[in-house]
């Protein structure tokens, strides 16, 4: 099974509509893929159509914004029901602040001596509701600031850098409680890319699995290989449930395409397995 379950399109912070991710996650060999994009399900039905229409299966997907412990995390939500309202009108809220939020950072990239960042963000904007760090990573490494989004969050973006303003997402409570009652399966995104203590994450996962979630992404393109094995021995040690996907935004953009990523240890439960 060469499942694709973390990816995003124009609807949130990708460059490909829902239907050209679906085209290029088949021509990748997948054969299991969900459109996973940040904090919104409109493109739902369209990668669904998609999907069906090359022969893909197919699961309802969305990555909701957390904050925990003053930091962002992302949760993906899994075989979800994009017509849930509680999950829509929780989405909503969390979206509310992004417009405020970017044009703060682009006064401190100002003050930085980078100016007309937020103007230079907007270009790369097709859903205004959804304007990210992303789209400001792909503003200064095309004018030169930087050269790949992976410097720009490095040097100004990351959490705790200077361009960064900080928002206040959903609570990790209020994201599981919205895809279970969209009938779907939490999953922690890519678990290696938080700056946690190891008792933070001990604190993280215990929640988490108090909330009812039941698994975590162990094989993505936001993980080293070495990072493969070690979130493999977490899954292991606190009974997770395993996910693969890309997190692919655009081409060129990030480690990976879709599909190209290596299988799921054998000694893993995938996720998936539930709904096949």
């Amino acid at each position: 099974m060469n499942a694709d379950l973390h990816c995003h399109s124009t609807i949130s912070d990708g460059q490909l509509a829902p239907a050209d991710v679906a085209r290029r996650a088949h021509a990748g060999g997948v054969t299991l893929w969900a459109l996973t994009d940040h904090d919104e399900v409109r493109g739902q039905a369209q990668a669904r159509q998609a999907a069906e229409d090359l022969g893909m299966r197919y699961l309802g997907g969305v990555e909701i914004s957390v904050t925990w412990a003053s930091r962002t995390v992302h949760i993906v939500g899994l075989n979800i029901d994009p017509e849930c309202s509680t999950l829509i009108d929780g989405l909503a809220r969390t979206r509310n602040g992004r417009a405020a939020r970017a044009e703060a950072i682009g006064e401190r990239l100002a003050a930085l001596g980078i100016p007309d960042a937020y103007e230079g963000a907007l270009r790369y904007v097709s859903n205004p509701d959804m304007i990210s760090r992303t789209h400001f990573a792909r503003d200064l490494v095309e004018r030169g600031y930087a050269a790949s989004a992976q410097e720009v969050f490095s040097r100004y973006l990351g959490d705790g850098k200077p361009g960064n303003v900080t928002h206040r997402w959903a609570k990790l409570a209020d994201a599981v409680h919205w895809i279970q009652a969209a009938g779907g399966e939490a999953v922690i995104a890519h678990p290696g890319r938080y700056a946690y203590t190891p008792v933070e994450f001990d604190a993280l996962f215990g929640e988490f699995i108090d909330l009812g979630g039941k698994a975590i992404e162990v094989i993505t393109g936001s993980h080293t290989p070495d990072q493969y094995r070690e979130y493999a021995e977490v899954a292991k040690r606190f009974g997770f449930e395993a996910s693969r996907g890309s997190d692919f935004h655009a081409v060129e953009e990030g480690r990976v395409d879709l599909g190209s990523l290596p299988p799921l240890p054998s000694s893993l439960t995938p996720v998936w397995n539930r709904w096949l």
